[in-house]
């Protein structure tokens, strides 16, 4: 009997003792793993650290070149050019960057008094159909009513939105903003205003201008009611 839990208990030393070997073999293993790993990880940065530095640096370079391009573009658009128009028509004030050119046509028909082309450079021709000025602002012999009414259809169908607008400069006189599918071919924002028994009507033609429109031409419009 004695003999017998001897056995046994040699057998559970045995056990035992090769458990423990196993668990040391894996941990063993497991720590030569996590330093072949490591060693190659870290020559891997020793071999590849001028290039990755030069990659670094390129790429910082060319963001820090883009915003410098847009800070200068913005700074070169002050200070501001500003058309006034005649007192007949409103006296429609309109201040636009230093780097556009205007074009403007005044008492050019009885049914627009007011007519004025504005774009980044030079102003292209008026007449072609394919040009989409970055600004263009009229004074109509139209009512405000009748103003909008061009676009009740284009409202209905989706193509624009139609909410109600003030200029910061004429908070009190309330009209509408217009923004989408202006006409077939041209995508953009208006501002059309009551004007005494006339409309005033700001806008652009390309949504390329629209922080333009948004944050110059229309913070700076005014006109006397």
């Amino acid at each position: 009997m004695s003999s017998m839990k001897r056995i046994s208990g040699e057998r559970g030393s045995s056990t035992a003792l090769v458990i423990a070997v196993v668990m040391v073999s894996l941990l063993f293993v497991g720590v030569a793993v996590f330093g072949v790993w490591a060693f190659m990880g870290r020559q891997d940065y020793k071999d590849n650290v001028d290039s990755k530095i030069v990659s670094a640096v390129a790429a910082n370079t060319k963001e820090v070149q883009a915003k410098d391009a847009a800070d200068y573009a913005e700074a070169a658009k002050q200070p501001l050019k500003t058309y006034v128009g005649p007192d007949t028509y409103g006296s429609v004030h309109i201040s636009y960057p230093k780097t556009w050119s205007a074009y403007v046509v005044t008492a050019g028909s009885s049914s627009l008094p007011l007519d004025m082309y504005a774009q980044p450079d030079v102003v292209p021709s008026i007449t072609a159909v394919t040009s989409a000025f970055a600004l263009r602002v009229q004074v109509t012999q139209t009512t405000y009513s009748q103003s909008l009414t061009q676009y009740q259809s284009l409202q209905k169908s989706g193509k624009v939105t139609v909410t109600p607008y003030a200029l910061p400069k004429n908070s009190d006189v309330v009209g509408v903003r217009i923004d989408g599918q202006l006409t077939d071919t041209k995508q953009g924002s208006m501002i059309i205003l009551p004007l005494r028994d006339k409309s005033l009507k700001l806008w652009t033609e390309s949504n390329q201008y629209i922080s333009d429109f948004n944050n110059i031409i229309l913070p700076n419009a005014s006109f006397s009611p």
